[in-house]
C-alpha cells in the first residue's frame, strides 16, 4: 500500500552532482545508519525537528532564532516541485534523485513518487546507503532507472563501529540491483583514517568486480561542511581533528580504481 506522503527535508532544484543532467533532489528524513563523518545529521532522525540557533547583535544582544528542519509533504506537493523543472530534465538528459537521510525507510511514499515519475516519462535515480530488508528494495527496484549506491566499509566490525550497522544487508542489495540488471553508481566517502587504507579499497573493487552494472564509480572527498550542524542538534561530533584528504591522495585512489577498469569522478 502506497503512503501519500511522507517527511522531507529539502527540495533542491538543479542539482548536478546527483546523477546525470539537472536534476530536482528529494532528500527524505530518516537513515539507519550514524556515520561518524555525515553532513547531513539533520537528516538522521525520522520526524520533523526544532532546532535552536543563538543570534549575535552589534549591541551585544542576542535572540534564539528556531528552525524547523523538515515537514510532511503529500506525493503531489513533491510533484507539484519536480514538474516545475521538467525543461530543464528533458534538455540535459536529467531528471529527480530521492536521496535522505535513506528514502527506502520511506519505501511506500518512495514508491508512490517512483510510479508518477514513470507516468511522466521523467528519469529517477536513488540514492541509498543499501541498509534495508530485500522485500523493500525488491517492490522499487523495477520502478529505479538509476541506483547511486554508498559503500562505506568492508571489514563489518568497523563497518558497524563507525555507521552504527553491519554491512550485510548493504552487499546482499547491491547483488540484488545488479542481478535485475540496474545500472549503478557506486558512491565511496573517502575519509582518512577510515576508509581510505590500502586494506579497505583493494578489497572494495574485489567486491565490485564481481557486480555487473556498475557505470562509474564516485569517490566522495571528507569535508567538513557540516560540522557546525552537530552543536544545534546535540549530535556528538566526532570529527576533530580529522582534514580533508589532499588532491594528491584522491589521485592515487582514483588511478586505482581506473586500473581496474572503471571510470571514476572525483566527487558526485
Amino acid at each position: 500500500m502506497k503512503s501519500n506522503s511522507g517527511i522531507v527535508f529539502d527540495v533542491k532544484k538543479y542539482a548536478v552532482h546527483d546523477g546525470p543532467g539537472i536534476r530536482t533532489t528529494v532528500f527524505f528524513k530518516g537513515c539507519p545508519m550514524q556515520c561518524w563523518w555525515c553532513h547531513n545529521p539533520e537528516s538522521r532522525a525520522k520526524d520533523p525537528q526544532i532546532v535552536q540557533k543563538i543570534i549575535e547583535r552589534v549591541n551585544g544582544s542576542s535572540t534564539i532564532e528556531e528552525t524547523k528542519i523538515g515537514r510532511r509533504m503529500s506525493v503531489k506537493e513533491v510533484m507539484t516541485e519536480i514538474l516545475k523543472d521538467r525543461i530543464f530534465y528533458d534538455e540535459s538528459g536529467g531528471g529527480v534523485t530521492f536521496s535522505g537521510g535513506e528514502p527506502l525507510l520511506q519505501s511506500d511514499f518512495l514508491s508512490g513518487l517512483l510510479d508518477l515519475c514513470h507516468d511522466e516519462g521523467i528519469h529517477t535515480a536513488v540514492d541509498t546507503c543499501g541498509y534495508t530488508e530485500k522485500k523493500v528494495f525488491s517492490k522499487i527496484i523495477g520502478k529505479t532507472d538509476l541506483f547511486l549506491y554508498d559503500l562505506k566499509l568492508m571489514d563489518d566490525q568497523l563497518h558497524q563501529k563507525y555507521t552504527g550497522v553491519s554491512n550485510q544487508p548493504v552487499h546482499e542489495n547491491l547483488k540484488l540491483i545488479s542481478d535485475a540488471g540496474k545500472p549503478v553508481q557506486i558512491r565511496i566517502p573517502i575519509i582518512p583514517g577510515i576508509t581510505d587504507s590500502e586494506k579497505n579499497l583493494s578489497g572494495m573493487i574485489q567486491f565490485i568486480n564481481g557486480i555487473s552494472t556498475i557505470q562509474e564509480v564516485n569517490l566522495l572527498p571528507y569535508h567538513k561542511i557540516g560540522s557546525h550542524k552537530y552543536q544545534r542538534l546535540g549530535i556528538i561530533f566526532r570529527m576533530d581533528g580529522v582534514e580533508k584528504p589532499t588532491n594528491g591522495k584522491m589521485d592515487i585512489i582514483k588511478k586505482k580504481f581506473e586500473e581496474s577498469g572503471y571510470r571514476v569522478t572525483i566527487g558526485g
